[in-house]
């Protein structure tokens, strides 16, 4: 098992039953967490214990919702059945058939975003040797992206009720919580909008007759030899995305 593993705090240590919170333990558990997690695009095919499957899911639920309304629907896919979805999202992706149910474009992004944006792929790009002008070598990464960066399990996250935006948010904190249980038990994982595409193609393969398709995250154990492995990625400064109010 790769990847960081968090010891879980002994309930002796909090004298309320519960997890002592503010704690030095505490904090330094949280940074290593949070600070640990990192998209992953090359996976070993070893699949993750059911037992363990069972863990972090169910941890995944504890996620805050709106009045604990909870509007999401999680499908897990491995094996098989994940073989055949991911023959049916190329098939879809290379006949062009995009069944999006939440728009996506381009222009939704301001000029800075795009700038980070741009940094990444360059990172990215260049570990795996691809110029920023190559462009069939690009398109065939986008294809073995469909097959999941060959993680052995999938999960799609589906926002019920309406579907609507502020409903997505509620699924968002359920995407955090289940990176961050993922990443205390040493899976890694990938959220991947473009898997999202073709929710169709998803509904289709797994009888789904129910909610909007938010995302798609891959995950499995990590390769850790790969180059798409080895980027780094920084993020804004404080400054730059928060300000406190006196």
């Amino acid at each position: 098992m790769s990847g960081p593993v968090f010891p879980r705090t002994r309930t002796s240590e909090a004298p309320t039953g519960g997890m002592q919170t503010g704690g030095t333990r505490t904090r330094e558990y949280a940074e290593q967490l949070i600070r640990g997690r990192r998209a992953t695009r090359a996976f070993r095919p070893d699949p993750v214990p059911e037992d363990v499957l069972r863990v972090v899911f169910s941890l995944a639920g504890a996620a805050p919702s709106n009045s604990n309304a909870q509007p999401w629907r999680v499908e897990v896919v491995g094996g098989a059945r994940r073989r055949r979805l991911a023959d049916a999202l190329r098939t879809a992706h290379s006949e062009r058939r995009v069944t999006a149910d939440y728009p996506y474009s381009e222009n939704m992004y301001a000029p800075v975003h795009q700038e980070r944006r741009a940094a990444f792929g360059a990172g990215l790009y260049g570990a795996l040797g691809i110029g920023p002008d190559d462009h069939p070598a690009r398109a065939a990464y986008d294809v073995e992206s469909m097959g999941f960066y060959g993680a052995p399990h999938a999960a799609f996250l589906f926002v019920t009720g309406d579907g609507g935006p502020r409903l997505a948010a509620d699924v968002g904190a359920y995407l955090q919580t289940l990176l961050l249980a993922m990443t205390g038990y040493g899976v890694a994982s990938c959220p991947q909008g473009m898997l999202s595409f073709y929710a169709d193609t998803v509904r289709d393969q797994l009888g789904v007759d129910e909610g909007k398709l938010l995302v798609g995250i891959s995950f499995g154990y990590a390769d850790e030899n790969a180059a798409a492995n080895r980027v780094a990625t920084g993020r804004a400064a404080l400054e730059a995305t928060t300000t406190f109010h006196p």
